[in-house]
């Protein structure tokens, strides 16, 4: 059989336009914030481990790629989860509440819901309420300001001289989301005001934040 028989005997097998149906892989940016540093010397994490960081505040903002055909660029995404144990165990009962901004088509915000709950369902639990609002997520060099009013918030930035990366040791979890490239950030603040899962909380001042980028 000659090449050219061999292309039209594969392109009548999988049909016209299959190209048009192929997914395009999501990525984008990711950041959260939990009430426990993730950063710290081992005496530290061993009394937080028990007495707290139990909640986060998670981000995404996604920049390009598709989710069941459905072009998610520019789509951003805020949640909060809350368990009874630190979120570093993992047997722990999860809930949580997420938010998707406006901007957002109603096609839009169940594709990136389902996209999240595909990948990092576990980390989520329970879904109590998704809503739509306002959510703001601005990231510039290694500093990101995420908002949605009533919700939450959190600033975050790199730690300085990545010294997460030179002191591995001292990193105690890992993200909730899967991340390439995963750093440790210093939290200035963050804060979970809604009230729906969970009594509202703030924190600030710690290394309590992990950034990255995601991809599904």
């Amino acid at each position: 059989m000659n090449l050219a028989i061999l292309i039209a005997s594969v392109c009548s097998l999988i049909g016209p336009n299959t190209s048009a149906k192929i997914p395009v892989p999501l990525a984008g940016d990711y950041v959260e914030a939990r009430t426990a540093s993730v950063f710290a010397g081992p005496c530290h994490y061993n009394g937080e481990l028990v007495t707290t960081g139990c909640d986060a505040v998670m981000a995404w903002q996604f920049n390009s790629g598709s989710w069941n055909h459905v072009d998610l660029s520019g789509v951003r995404v805020m949640a909060v989860v809350t368990s009874d144990q630190n979120l570093g165990q993992t047997a722990g009962s999860r809930k949580s509440a997420i938010i998707i901004d406006d901007s957002a088509s109603a096609q839009q915000a169940n594709a990136a819901v389902h996209a999240i709950l595909s990948h990092d369902g576990q980390s989520l639990g329970h879904v109590v309420t998704i809503q739509r609002g306002v959510v703001s997520f601005r990231h510039y060099a290694r500093e990101f300001h995420v908002t949605a009013a009533g919700f939450g918030a959190m600033d975050v930035k790199g730690m300085p001289n990545d010294e997460c990366c030179k002191q591995p040791n001292l990193v105690w979890y890992s993200p909730l989301v899967h991340l390439t490239w995963r750093k440790v950030g210093y939290t200035i603040n963050a804060a979970y005001v809604a009230g729906q899962i969970s009594d509202p909380w703030q924190r600030s001042d710690e290394n309590s934040a992990f950034y990255g980028e995601f991809s599904y």
